[in-house]
């Protein structure tokens, strides 16, 4: 495998390209405005960014090793920025550390993740919370209604992808409407590990017939100007929380497969 870096500056900018079968260099696509952000990331952001990719959608599985003599050839770099990565996928939960060792892919636990959607959850009900209370709920309620027409229509084409798109999407609306930074970063975060657990169990046979249902009681809450926080809060929450009981039982799946 080689990894490769690419910068051209134009009005549409791509940094990375797909450069040998299965292997996966993102593509990222940069509005003329944003040049300057994505020039500012350090070399080893870069290389951690192409890591996570290969996390996330589990090419690289739990308890791989990430070899720097490998990664040293594959990215055309020293080790000192790949060091660099590996401490900025560890701070990340992805990646673990060991002395003497080196660095590996965090194999997930049940514990994890029993650990990681409560969070989620009560930080998600918050951030809906903060949403409602906006003077803007109507146009949230708009957004989210956009989303979840495309997740139906990703339903219909059984297209899991872009389901799961348009389902982060919906969640992005409150999230971020709740302009309380720290809140956002902090779910973001927890999401990243979530997302990196669907993943690496194939999490792909979810029910969609609920998830669709409370995604539209949530937009259905925004759209009422007299419902009340506390609901809108409790949905959200209620929503995180059952999810967790179908990921753990597809991660007992998962475990039986192996």
């Amino acid at each position: 495998m080689t990894y490769k870096f690419y910068q051209h500056i134009v009005d549409n900018v791509i940094i990375g390209k797909r450069i040998s079968t299965g292997v996966f260099i993102p593509l990222l696509p940069i509005r003329k405005g944003v040049i300057m952000a994505f020039k500012s990331l350090t070399l080893a952001h870069q290389i951690a960014n192409v890591l996570k990719d290969g996390i996330l959608t589990g090419k690289l599985k739990g308890g791989d090793q990430l070899l720097e003599d490998k990664l040293k050839q594959d990215f055309d770099v020293s080790r000192t920025p790949l060091r660099e990565a590996f401490r900025v996928l560890e701070k990340e939960g992805l990646v673990e550390i060991l002395p003497w060792k080196g660095a590996f892919v965090k194999k997930i636990s049940r514990e994890d993740v029993k650990e990681i959607f409560p969070l989620r959850a009560n930080l998600e009900g918050l951030a809906a919370r903060l949403a409602y209370e906006s003077n803007a709920q109507r146009h949230h309620a708009d957004e989210m209604g956009k989303c979840l027409e495309h997740m139906q229509l990703a339903i219909h084409k059984n297209d899991f992808a872009e389901y799961s798109k348009h389902h982060i999407a919906f969640h992005d609306v409150f999230i971020n409407a709740s302009e309380n930074q720290t809140l956002i970063d902090m779910i973001q975060n927890l999401r990243v590990c979530t997302l990196w657990h669907r993943n690496t169990y194939q999490f792909y046979e979810e029910d969609f017939g609920d998830p669709l249902k409370i995604h539209g009681e949530i937009t259905d809450l925004f759209k009422e100007k007299r419902a009340s926080s506390d609901d809108v809060e409790k949905t959200v929450k209620l929503h995180i929380i059952a999810a967790l009981g179908a990921f753990l039982a597809t991660m007992e799946k998962g475990c039986e497969r192996t």
